[in-house]
């Protein structure tokens, strides 16, 4: 079997996109699953749509594209809420036609065979919910009530943009990163950071054997800002303030 690369959380961010798809045909990986969250929050929404549907890959859906199809008021968190929801309502504007009927076409939950008795199944927060937040320390009972009826070697989901591998009773679960929009969180006051590099993850198939490879690509931050420049976005700056170059690269707003 080929190889599978696992990429999520895109978010508008298509100098990310890019870095990874570059990436994967350089790794020869032979096969791509999105785990959805393609277009919004970001100033490129629909040249990442366009993009990956040119691939033809297996797109599982998230919340913020089942939002762009039916924007609503979001719940009002903290003081970057209102920002939040008017960088999503931007870009569900920008959505035409043809991009909501691709991103219609994305499915709750994809299953993968990646070998004979060994089954994948993709999912963006979890089969329950796109809404679920799974974390690398998220207590078995509640991966339960999430993977109720559901059954397979490997469990695959994004949506918190955090990279890990675990172990859930007698399957593995990972989630492979974000590419548009990598986290680092602080541990003193909680505040976010967007590092300059995109994640995702590479699903190895050798006979019996698997393994997964997290991989971390750097791309060229001012990219990204020229992309939020050129778009208009609302409230480009504070989103851009939330970036950190890449160690050695370009530096950042």
């Amino acid at each position: 079997m080929a190889d599978l690369a696992l990429i999520a959380d895109i978010h508008g961010n298509l100098p990310a996109l890019e870095a990874v798809l570059a990436d994967i045909q350089a790794q020869d990986v032979g096969a791509i699953l999105c785990l959805g969250d393609v277009a919004l929050f970001g100033p490129q929404p629909n040249a990442c749509l366009e993009r990956l549907q040119a691939l033809g890959c297996a797109v599982v859906m998230g919340n913020t594209d089942a939002w762009a199809l039916d924007p609503h008021p979001l719940p009002r968190r903290n003081a970057d809420s209102a920002r939040i929801e008017a960088i999503e309502r931007w870009g569900a504007v920008q959505l035409g036609p043809r991009h909501k009927a691709y991103i219609r076409s994305f499915r709750p939950t994809v299953r993968w065979a990646l070998a004979p008795g060994t089954t994948l199944l993709a999912y963006h927060g979890s089969p329950r919910s796109f809404h679920d937040s799974i974390q690398a320390t998220t207590p078995e009972s509640e991966l339960d009530r999430c993977f109720q009826g559901q059954r397979a070697q490997l469990l695959a989901g994004g949506h918190t943009h955090r990279p890990f591998l675990r172990r859930y009773r007698d399957a593995w679960l990972l989630n492979p990163g974000s590419v548009g929009l990598p986290l680092e969180i602080s541990p003193v006051d909680g505040a976010i950071r967007h590092p300059a590099h995109a994640e995702y993850a590479r699903v190895r198939i050798r006979g019996a054997a698997l393994a997964v490879e997290f991989r971390r690509i750097p791309y060229a931050l001012d990219r990204l800002v020229a992309a939020v420049q050129a778009s208009h976005m609302p409230h480009g700056d504070w989103w851009l303030a939330r970036w950190m170059a890449a160690p050695g690269g370009q530096e950042g707003p």
